[in-house]
């Protein structure tokens, strides 16, 4: 193994063992406000560093989570580094995705004539690593603007030709398909021109079986949250990247019921595994699936991509795990809420 390989994989793994633990939870959880989350944190986690300059009894939730995020891409950036043979390729991705985060909240501000609570949430620090103009995208107050800031980016080509109805109403979640579609038609491009042998394998097992239960949920989602044809959720979904038989798919998407649904999938090779997450949320399904195969890649894998895009995986978990957790204690939920919340 080269030792530039070997360096991405000893750090991946030595970053992932100071992650919170299951103690690091349970005393987070038994914290009575906002000021004693931030105590225990700087005082008993990894998070220490980060937080050191932030006054716990004076936390705006916005600048913390923005705080943990440019922290956290930083991590991954500097990990990229030391591999450059497929690492560059997975940091487009983080960085990708943060985009298709930001352009979609935009697209659901803009559809509810909100646009100025955007800039409120918007990682500062991401500036210099994007296309997008965020200037021109912080003060658009309509769809051509909202263009006209994606013009030097690959998402203008895909996004130009959708417009507002006369209502003003976008279809967002189409949207989000095609974006997402561009997102990880580059990544399993860049798993199958640079990855292989067994190294190939594991990353397109890992990220299939992630589409797989993206779909899912999606399918699940959509039904719940709106009144769709079969032919309009069908639309909604990124099949090409799963493993599950289209005829499965025509199946779920036809359902008349999330239970169907639900009966549907774990009569399927991959759906077996619902039944072990533990999960209350149906839309936490994917994230726990996400995260039980990272965590199975962080401790048996000997592969350095596999490893570290496993610890990149497990990294955003833990940062919403945190976020969550916050808000939470901050709107007074109760500790069984919270932790039905958390994943770990």
């Amino acid at each position: 193994m080269p030792l530039t390989s070997y360096a991405v994989l000893t750090k991946s793994r030595a970053k992932y063992g100071k992650q919170l633990k299951e103690k690091d939870y349970l005393g987070l959880l038994a914290c009575q406000s906002v000021p004693e989350v931030m105590v225990y944190l700087k005082s008993h986690t990894h998070f220490a560093g980060v937080l050191a300059d932030v006054n716990e009894r004076d936390v705006h939730r916005g600048r913390l989570e923005m705080l943990l995020r440019q922290n956290l891409f930083y991590e991954f950036d500097s990990l990229f580094r030391y591999d450059s043979n497929i690492s560059s390729g997975f940091s487009r991705y983080v960085i990708e995705n943060m985009e298709a985060e930001q352009i979609v909240r935009f697209l659901i501000l803009l559809s509810s004539n909100s646009t100025e609570k955007f800039i409120f949430n918007f990682p500062a620090f991401f500036d210099k690593h994007t296309e997008i103009d965020i200037h021109k995208l912080a003060v658009a107050k309509n769809y051509e603007e909202f263009l006209e800031a994606l013009r030097l980016s690959p998402y203008y080509r895909i996004l130009k030709n959708f417009r507002p109805d006369e209502k003003n109403r976008l279809p967002v979640s189409v949207m989000e398909t095609k974006i997402y579609e561009y997102i990880y038609g580059n990544l399993f491009d860049l798993i199958e021109k640079k990855a292989k042998g067994q190294e190939k394998q594991e990353l397109m097992a890992l990220f299939r079986t992630i589409m797989n239960y993206n779909v899912f949920s999606r399918i699940i989602r959509l039904k719940s949250c709106f009144d769709l044809t079969p032919e309009a959720v069908k639309a909604s979904l990124m099949t090409q990247y799963c493993d599950i038989p289209p005829k499965i798919i025509d199946s779920m998407c036809k359902a008349e019921s999330t239970a169907e649904v639900f009966a549907i999938m774990q009569r399927t090779g991959c759906g077996k595994m619902i039944d072990k997450l533990g999960y209350v949320h149906a839309n936490d399904i994917a994230p726990r699936v996400t995260c039980r195969l990272a965590k199975k890649n962080m401790h048996f894998s000997n592969n350095p991509a596999v490893v570290m895009i496993s610890y990149v995986l497990i990294s955003e978990i833990e940062l919403k795990n945190v976020i969550s957790l916050i808000e939470g204690i901050r709107y007074k939920l109760d500790v069984k809420t919270i932790k039905s919340i958390l994943i770990f």
